[in-house]
């Protein structure tokens, strides 16, 4: 019993904490305005989707083993979401060319967006202070938005199972 205890509490100590909450967006919001360059430089907007569903999903780090699940389980069922008439774009404060490695090692069919000012992370309220081991930091708290045709916000995921990313945003977990 004692050996369960003193692992428990070694998990407890050593997971990450995060200190600032997550976003204060909802369901019924507009979704903030963005520009950015996609990973060939390309500028993209907000207002280039209107008329159109939009997955915005954010994520920590290109190549990460989470990150890299979640990316092919849209890539996986891309055709399943883009016939639902979604688009979709990731996002993360990785620059393009780390973006274009991505893409192209996991082929993935759809954009990201390169904030490396963190100005889309901090206006989606997911740039967030984490501790870990008694070191703060701040990363991406990994979010995704389903915004509708009109630029509002329907739907806001905060527990991403990444492997099975598709199937919540379609509604099949």
């Amino acid at each position: 019993m004692k050996a369960i205890i003193k692992i428990v509490l070694l998990l407890l100590l050593t997971s990450p904490l995060l200190i600032q909450a997550q976003t204060k967006l909802k369901a019924g919001d507009k979704a903030p305005d963005f520009t950015s360059k996609d990973q060939n430089g390309k500028t993209v907007s907000l207002r280039q989707f209107k008329g159109k569903k939009l997955v915005l999903y954010f994520y920590p780090k290109d190549n990460t083993s989470g990150c890299t699940a979640q990316a092919c389980s849209l890539r996986d069922n891309f055709k399943e979401l883009k016939k639902e008439g979604y688009t979709i774009l990731g996002v993360s404060v990785d620059d393009e060319a780390s973006h274009r490695g991505f893409i192209e090692k996991n082929a993935l069919p759809f954009s990201l967006l390169a904030d490396v000012d963190k100005t889309i992370v901090t206006n989606y309220g997911v740039w967030t202070e984490k501790e870990r081991n008694g070191v703060k930091s701040f990363s991406t708290t990994r979010t995704t938005f389903l915004i509708n045709k009109d630029g509002y916000i329907n739907r806001v995921i905060t527990e991403i199972d990444t492997k099975n990313h598709a199937g919540q945003i379609l509604g099949k977990n």
